[in-house]
């Protein structure tokens, strides 16, 4: 089952995007792309993986759809007739059409402008990834049922709002690509840094996440923010499994094991920065820090300068004060810590910040490193009040205990 729950994984995305661009209907696609994998989990243990499952599962769910669309039409007053009658007269078979031009598709109806970020993240979950609504649930730290609920909203207002399953015209490319990179790097974020819950890492997520970068950069070569993209998450990815422990325990950057950093994806993801070069986006600086740190050969010979320059650029491009508190831990390492605390002070009052728990984490450790122990305690108390996962708990409490004994 393991071994079938991989293909099953793999293929779903193309599947569901197949059935989706033939019939019109994400609903349909969905329900029979899960009867055919459930289907093909009877027949595939008798007889084995077929050569192409991908084509096997489609063709099945083809089929599935066609049978369900011939009942609904014979119902009076049932919308999905002219969905049957429609896809009744064509002849095209969706495995003719190329899967990644359908994998973009889903990807730019699932990151559709008119969806809010929350159903977009769940909606690409379920439908590109193939993640079931209680995983989807766990990843995004919700109920079962109010996942099902967006989820099943998303798609009702796709339907009525008649939001075209396509990559947007030329004219609206630009508008439009910025929400599905923002799509792919939350798929990757919620499982690289776990805002609640019990893991600090969802590594389905981080594979997922890096997958969909990688696919986005193959479906469009030359975009350059979508190799900015690829590029942070692979550099990222590169430290997940020195990231925590045996325990699971957070180890921070300047504890890991930098030997056992994953230089394939480092490669990779220079590759993909180089590929980059001139991208207007925030990831360009972003990945621009995350190669530095991957390629520093210890945490002492970090080019904090050229980090910091990496900063001011995203600041100066997005205006976030969660960059600009991040920004003053880097200052601190380039200019002294003093320093650093300075730089926080200059943003830590945006009111944007009080719906973080960004600045009393960087303050405290800024605060520990300069040797000033009692403030470091009592910011370290105040980072937990506001800290979500219990990893991240537990890591904070062990700085306390630090400062403590110091």
């Amino acid at each position: 089952m393991t071994a079938l729950d991989g293909v099953f994984r793999r293929e779903w995305g193309p599947a569901v995007a197949a059935l989706a661009r033939w019939s019109g209907d994400l609903s349909v696609a969905e329900d029979a792309v899960q009867e055919a994998c459930a289907q093909a989990l009877r027949v595939w243990q008798a007889e084995g993986v077929p050569a192409n499952p991908g084509a096997w599962l489609t063709t099945v769910a083809r089929n599935r759809a066609l049978d369900r669309l011939r009942r609904e039409s014979a119902r009076p007053g049932k919308e999905l007739a002219a969905v049957y009658e429609q896809v009744n007269t064509s002849d095209t078979a969706p495995e003719l059409h190329p899967v990644r031009d359908d994998e973009l598709r889903m990807m730019f109806t699932c990151a559709h402008p008119a969806l809010d970020r929350s159903s977009q993240l769940a909606l690409t979950l379920r439908l590109i990834s193939g993640l079931t609504v209680p995983e989807i649930a766990r990843a995004l730290l919700q109920s079962d049922s109010a996942i099902g609920q967006r989820i099943t909203r998303a798609k009702n207002k796709i339907r009525k709002a008649n939001i075209p399953l396509r990559v947007p015209p030329p004219e609206l490319l630009g508008e439009r690509t910025p929400h599905v990179l923002g799509c792919i790097y939350s798929v990757f974020t919620e499982g690289y840094w776990s805002t609640g819950g019990p893991s600090a890492i969802r590594d389905e997520l981080c594979d997922e996440g890096v997958r969909l970068a990688r696919e986005l950069c193959a479906l469009m070569p030359g975009n350059r923010d979508a190799h900015a993209l690829a590029a942070l998450v692979l550099l990222h990815d590169s430290r997940r499994r020195t990231r925590v422990d045996e325990g699971g325990a957070l180890i921070p950057l300047d504890e890991q094991d930098r030997s056992q950093w994953d230089r394939g994806r480092i490669a990779r993801g220079l590759e993909h920065l180089r590929s980059a070069e001139g991208a207007l986006g925030s990831y360009l600086p972003q990945a621009v820090i995350a190669a530095l740190h991957a390629t520093a050969p210890s945490w002492q010979h970090t080019d904090w300068a050229t980090i910091c320059v990496a900063y001011d650029r995203l600041v100066a491009m997005t205006d976030s004060p969660v960059a600009a508190a991040s920004r003053a831990l880097a200052v601190g390492f380039r200019d002294g810590f003093a320093a650093g605390l300075a730089a926080l002070d200059a943003v830590a009052d945006d009111p944007r910040l009080a719906r973080t728990n960004t600045v009393a984490p960087i303050r405290a450790d800024l605060l520990r490193r300069a040797g000033r122990f009692d403030e470091a305690q009592r910011w370290y108390r105040v980072a937990l009040d506001g800290s979500g996962s219990e990893p991240a708990a537990a890591f904070l409490r062990r700085r306390l205990a630090e400062c403590v004994t110091s």
